[in-house]
């Protein structure tokens, strides 16, 4: 296969997005398809489909924090109407976010493990659409990830999680680098058993 330059320079460069800088307008309904498309283009042993996706678009952004900030309350009842506000705007101002999760099947040589990096691989994947339709995107875990009231609410079923949301828009920022780690100080070369 020839060098795909276009792609190995955008991997080199991509950079989230943070919620707080994506705005309208967000995909429509064709582009939303495309990604989603690609999202699901993932390794999946067995073709078990071990994940399902739950979009948040439109009004029921607003109808989604609502709920959230009820069970934030009903959890801390301490909570000021600061932090009540927070979470009533976890879904705005950027225009669609993708909760993704894992929903594994029961089988007898695809681990849960296996089924569970199967459905962040659809995560990571629908960042990467996102950014190859000209939007940005952030995948971030909140602590409804892991309240189960919240995580039903949001659309979880029996025996799911939540690996993550994707928020997707427009940027309204150029993000900067971070720093990434050495290679010399992440990767090692196997060597007979020799550590």
């Amino acid at each position: 296969m020839p060098v795909n330059a276009a792609l190995r320079d955008y991997l080199l460069s991509r950079r989230s997005v943070g919620p707080a800088f994506l705005r309208e307008p967000g995909p429509n309904e064709d582009e939303l398809a495309q990604m989603l498309t690609i999202a699901t283009r993932v390794p999946d042993h067995g073709k078990l489909t071990p994940w399902r996706l739950v979009v948040i678009a439109g009004n029921d952004r607003i109808a989604a924090g609502e709920a959230l900030a009820e069970i934030a309350r009903q959890n801390n009842p301490e909570l000021d109407a600061e932090s009540l506000e927070i979470e009533r705007q976890r879904f705005l101002p950027m225009p669609l976010t993708i909760g993704v999760l894992s929903a594994p099947q029961e089988h007898p040589k695809v681990p849960a493990f296996e089924q569970l990096l199967s459905a962040g691989n659809v995560a990571f994947n629908l960042v990467h659409a996102a950014h190859a339709m000209g939007y940005a995107a952030s995948w971030v875990t909140r602590w409804f990830t892991f309240d189960e009231a919240a995580a039903a609410m949001l659309g979880a079923g029996p025996g799911e999680r939540f690996v993550g949301f994707v928020h997707i828009g427009t940027p309204t920022i150029v993000p900067e680098d971070r720093p990434r780690p050495a290679l010399e100080t992440i990767v090692r070369k196997w060597s007979g058993g020799n550590r």
